[in-house]
């Protein structure tokens, strides 16, 4: 697997998309773009790993409520402006989603402070078409997530709050 994931972009790591971009793809789902819903977007906009509902809620301040982050996302989920990842915490996070971005890639995982980083490392094509005709499968697709312990908790350290890369 130590292939840098080739067959994948991952344009939201690339650059931030300005916010009036986002705001006319609600427009073009026919979605009103309301104070919470740009404030969201703004706030996945300028994160590079996914966030929970709680972690959103608290970078937009007084915003607006947990409930409405919830009804938001859920929406923002269902236009394919953001997708949502299970880390295996329970806890649901959230990435923005670029026009051009396939959603493809993976995450490593703190399993002590939460810390997540993102993959560039994929498995080859070849991997995937062996493993579709062996099991007689079509369209085949991954999703992959790592676990572990970072070196700052390793040693003893703590990250207040939620952390980015």
């Amino acid at each position: 697997m130590n292939n840098p994931c080739g067959q994948h972009q991952h344009p939201h790591r690339l650059i931030q998309q300005p916010l009036d971009e986002l705001t006319d793809r609600l427009r073009r789902h026919s979605r009103r773009v309301t104070g919470p819903r740009q404030a969201i977007l703004d706030v996945l906009r300028r994160h590079q790993t996914p966030m929970s509902n709680r972690d959103i809620h608290a970078a937009l301040g007084q915003v607006c409520d947990l409930a409405t982050v919830y009804r938001n996302l859920h929406t923002l989920e269902g236009m394919g402006l953001v997708r949502r990842f299970d880390l295996g915490d329970g806890a649901a996070r959230f990435e923005l989603v670029t026009p051009e971005d396939d959603g493809h890639h993976h995450h490593l995982v703190c399993t002590r402070c939460s810390l997540v980083v993102e993959i560039d490392d994929c498995f080859p094509p070849e991997f995937e078409q062996a493993l579709a005709q062996r099991h007689r499968f079509a369209r085949i697709s991954h999703r992959l997530e790592f676990f572990g312990v970072c070196s700052r908790c390793e040693a003893g350290e703590s990250r207040p709050g939620p952390v980015e890369a």
